[in-house]
């Protein structure tokens, strides 16, 4: 036996930890899962508790209704009659065909209760997009060839990435098959979908991509006027590593054509697409939800922070149960209440805890740039995260899951969060500058240069130098390369 100390960490801190490392998006989907799970847990919002009183009458939808809209009531008095040729007239009007495709219709027992929110984001969420797959097998099936040509392609569509092309090798694929297809009939099989639509699908490389296009290009009258075919079919078989590299003089002298001509075709060639099945990609960035939104009080000249979207409000305990559990109920029945209960408090106090703390952060990182929000990203400071902990008396991890995968909108636009944290260096006037503000400086540099003689990694150097940054030549390399700058005879215009 022994006697020791040790930091445990209970659930309620790793469900704390969690709700605050998630972004905007999977909290919401985590409150979500809470609320199917939780029959404890409600959302409450004002619009909706307001729309369940009635003011002042119980029909209030009766007031504002006109003559043909009101309940339908036979009066005994008139046999119906009136009522009767009133419905007639709905009738009538639910079987026009105007208001059957107009969506105007909506059900008489909708009106005065609540709208799903669930139901209505569904209805107005766009259809999934045709994939390139789909889109070729859609066109194959109306292709004219011998059964065993058609089974090829088929097979041979399956291989075809989300850019469009064949990368598979034809003895992989081969091989893979329990029935072997031979050679030639792939081939013949290749050379069909190649003439699909898009342009330039079942290529194999950039090359033939490019020339596949350039031969759809040249079969269409209008689309090929202007065209150089016979040299931009030699940039393309030829040429494509001259062309990265801007060897140009070395292009011209080998065609014998002139720099000028050069880069016309070149400029031809770009309107073309190297990744033809992107256009069927099926994948979506998932959209970016920011946390918060920063802005200008320009009477006090002090940056705000709103919040986006805080649900932690409209989380409440439901009223039912907890009388339930006050009044008494049989032991195994409180014991479920007791636990649910217990979650939700967790969880509406999770929510709230990472509001607090997430906002806590950004009012100083916003206070700490606000030469970044007033004059832009050259003039970012260095902000470690162990200062802000500091500062804010919390532990350097809480501040990293604070910022993970969190957004906030700001008057130059859209950030993460974690792009104001991080280390710099000095100026010679003895100015702070974070490493991006140095990179930004060694951008707005070459973005500023002649190009008929570009700057090297050399001259670089110097001209930070002159505004006070003294970076090494290799830096000044890894930061252009982080920037995806090419080299100085990349960049050299002719």
């Amino acid at each position: 036996m022994r006697m020791d100390q040790r930091q445990v960490l209970t659930p309620r801190m790793i469900q704390s930890m969690e709700i605050l490392q998630l972004p905007l998006g999977a909290l919401e989907e985590r409150i979500d899962q809470e609320l199917q799970q939780n029959p404890t847990l409600e959302i409450r919002t004002r619009d909706r508790d307001a729309a369940r009183e009635p003011a002042g009458d119980d029909r209030p939808h009766e007031l504002n209704r006109t003559h043909d809209e009101r309940a339908l009531v036979v009066d005994p008095d008139q046999a119906g009659a009136k009522e009767f040729e009133r419905l007639e007239r709905l009738s009538e009007y639910f079987e026009n065909e105007e208001f059957s495709t107009n969506g105007s219709f909506r059900p008489s027992y909708w009106e005065g209760q609540d709208r799903d929110g669930k139901m209505d984001a569904m209805a107005n969420t766009a259809a999934r997009g045709e994939n390139i797959a789909e889109h070729l097998r859609s066109q194959w099936a109306f292709v004219e060839a011998e059964p065993h040509i058609k089974k090829a392609g088929e097979v041979l569509i399956d291989y075809i990435d989300a850019d469009g092309y064949l990368r598979t090798p034809f003895d992989r694929i081969q091989l893979e098959q329990r029935d072997p297809i031979p050679s030639d009939q792939l081939w013949a099989g290749l050379k069909l979908i190649q003439g699909l639509d898009p342009a330039g699908v079942g290529a194999r490389d950039l090359s033939e991509c490019l020339l596949l296009q350039l031969k759809a290009l040249e079969e269409d009258e209008d689309l090929s006027e202007g065209h150089d075919f016979d040299m931009e079919r030699a940039l393309v078989r030829d040429h494509l590593e001259d062309l990265a590299q801007n060897r140009y003089p070395l292009i011209s002298k080998k065609l014998g054509e002139s720099i000028d001509g050069i880069k016309a075709a070149v400029r031809r060639l770009s309107r073309l697409q190297p990744h033809p099945g992107r256009q069927y990609s099926a994948d979506e960035a998932p959209p970016i939800t920011p946390d918060a939104t920063i802005s200008l009080d320009e009477d006090t000249g002090r940056y705000d922070i709103k919040m986006a979207r805080d649900i932690a409000p409209s989380l409440h305990l439901k009223g039912l149960y907890l009388k339930m559990l006050k009044n008494g109920v049989d032991k195994k029945t409180k014991e479920f209440l007791t636990n649910n209960i217990r979650n939700a408090k967790w969880l509406i106090e999770s929510i709230e805890q990472r509001r607090s703390t997430i906002e806590r952060v950004i009012r100083v990182v916003v206070d700490t740039q606000k030469d970044f929000f007033d004059q832009g990203p050259e003039h970012l400071k260095p902000l470690p995260m162990i200062s802000v902990a500091e500062q804010l008396g919390i532990h350097v991890a809480t501040v990293s899951r604070a910022v993970s995968e969190k957004w906030i909108q700001t008057p130059r636009g859209v950030f993460p969060l974690r792009r104001f944290f991080s280390g710099g260096t000095q100026s010679a006037s003895g100015e702070d500058m974070s490493w991006d503000a140095v990179k930004e400086k060694l951008k707005i540099l070459i973005d500023n240069e002649d190009k008929n003689n570009p700057l090297n990694d050399d001259e670089i150097v110097d001209k930070l130098k002159e505004q006070g940054i003294e970076l090494a030549r290799r830096t000044v390399a890894k930061y252009r390369k982080v920037l995806n700058i090419p080299t100085a005879r990349q960049r050299k215009a002719y």
